[in-house]
């Protein structure tokens, strides 16, 4: 493949890629404002901390909206003009977040009315995340060939790893210098309206690349999409090979109408599971969480954001040993690493929780976990939720798989602060169990994709009504049973 080529896909997979950013924007945004709204909204109307962990998480309710949608939408509209959507939606979601008092409340006068219009602004965003998080991985994986798009859907997950980072040090910036008046007044209305800017920038950019060519295929715009698989793989032969490669495989009668089952129960199964797996290890405990949590070790308020960018770095850094890594070791031996390694950090928490010791050690079991994750669940499960599930039925178990993602993230953080009440050694033990369980699971039903066209996996998984699969590391073999 030529430098041309992959330069067109590399630019195809970061505006892609830009969702991703505005997705780990927009869920980690909450972590320095969270402590303001406490006091703005909680303390002065008297709601108790499950309301807390709503407001926390209520952009997660949009995030299941967006999922339940965003199968339906990307059939209907595409895959690209869905995200257009998205963009729209952080766009507004940031301004109104900022303001929740326009047009209708007293800047300064919280009531139960304003509180419930911050968590629906919140909930627009969530949508736009919905959609986003879902949609980027499959624009990328269906415009990147096989031998590069562990690589390039892995870039989403970086990008979304670089957009906590960007909010985290905008965040601190806010605050630093600033006294905890001005933070709890002004400073988190400055945090959600840094937002607007990177939506924009993703809104104009998507203009500027086309629909997939699976998409175009399935609506049976097949000449437009040759010469998007033309562009992508430098010349016409191979670009009508892989067309009826991929002809073979979608329906282009009505793919909205197609049963989500025709490929068998197994893989929904391991998509909605994948899903599960990676929101009930704990990760946005940490990550909405995080300056209460160094606030809970002795830190200030600008320290505790400070020490939140640390985190951020380690996100970033182990995001990219996992980019050098996806295509050289492949998927499933990351993630049983990345389990082994996790449980290790969140077990470290909780030890030190129950023997009251909540200083530096903690920070270090802390930022092992963060690393872990980041080498292994953030980035692969939304790979492998990209590359498992067939043409036919991808966009329909994409949207389950994004619902059971946001679902299980919504139930994780908004139970938090009471499951925090019980005890913390107590929440970070229930963590670092689900850490193990997610290394069984995966050791057990999760195959290996690496190096395998979306048709390719396809064909294993015809054979799921009949076939049981056995798995290792080095790819996929059969058994025969019965499912």
């Amino acid at each position: 493949m030529n430098q041309q080529n992959m330069r067109y896909i590399i630019f195809l997979s970061i505006v892609a890629a830009l969702g991703g950013l505005l997705f780990g924007y927009d869920t980690a945004v909450i972590s320095g404002a969270e402590q303001s709204l406490e006091v703005y909204f909680i303390d002065s109307l008297g709601l108790s901390t499950l309301f807390q962990g709503l407001t926390v998480s209520s952009a997660l309710i949009g995030c299941i909206i967006g999922g339940l949608i965003s199968g339906v939408l990307s059939n209907r509209i595409g895959r690209r003009n869905s995200l257009i959507v998205a963009a729209v939606l952080f766009f507004i979601s940031a301004v109104l977040s900022s303001y929740p008092e326009f047009l209708f409340f007293t800047k300064g006068d919280p009531t139960i009315g304003l509180f419930i219009m911050f968590n629906i602004y919140r909930i627009i965003g969530g949508i736009g995340v919905g959609l986003a998080s879902g949609l980027g991985p499959l624009y990328i994986s269906e415009t990147s060939p096989a031998n590069v798009r562990g690589k390039l859907v892995t870039l989403n997950n970086l990008a979304i790893i670089f957009g906590m980072l960007v909010v985290y040090i905008v965040n601190w910036r806010i605050a630093a210098g600033q006294s905890l008046s001005w933070i709890q007044d002004i400073g988190w209305r400055y945090m959600f309206a840094s937002e607007a800017i990177p939506a924009l920038l993703f809104f104009g950019l998507l203009f500027l690349v086309p629909e997939t060519p699976r998409y175009l295929i399935m609506k049976n715009k097949d000449e437009k999409a040759i010469n998007i698989l033309t562009k992508v793989n430098g010349s016409k032969d191979a670009a009508k090979a892989i067309y009826q490669e991929i002809k073979q495989t979608v329906d282009t009668r009505n793919p909205s109408k197609t049963n989500t089952f025709s490929y068998g129960k197994l893989v929904v199964l391991v998509g909605i599971l994948l899903a599960a797996a990676q929101q009930f290890v704990g990760i946005n405990v940490i990550l909405y969480y995080a300056p209460r949590i160094f606030a809970n070790m002795g830190a200030a308020a600008d320290s505790s954001m400070l020490q939140t960018i640390l985190i951020g770095v380690v996100n970033f850094i182990f995001v990219l040993i996992a980019l050098t890594l996806v295509e050289k070791l492949g998927r499933k031996p990351l993630l049983l690493i990345g389990s082994v390694g996790m449980a290790v950090g969140m077990f470290g928490i909780a030890a030190l929780s129950f023997v009251e010791s909540m200083g530096l050690g903690a920070l270090l079991f802390i930022l092992v976990y963060v690393a872990f994750y980041n080498l292994s669940f953030g980035p692969l499960v939304w790979v492998l939720a990209s590359e498992l599930f067939p043409n036919k039925i991808r966009g329909q178990v994409m949207a389950i798989t994004v619902v059971a993602n946001w679902g299980s993230n919504l139930l994780i953080s908004s139970t938090f602060p009471s499951l925090l009440e019980v005890g913390a050694g107590v929440a970070y033990s229930f963590y670092g169990i689900m850490c193990i369980l997610s290394f069984i699971f995966v050791w057990k039903l999760v195959p290996e994709t690496k190096g395998k066209t979306l048709e390719e996996i396809e064909e294993y998984w015809k054979g799921a009504k009949e076939t049981t699969f056995v798995t290792n590391d080095k790819g996929m073999s059969q058994k025969k049973a019965s499912l």
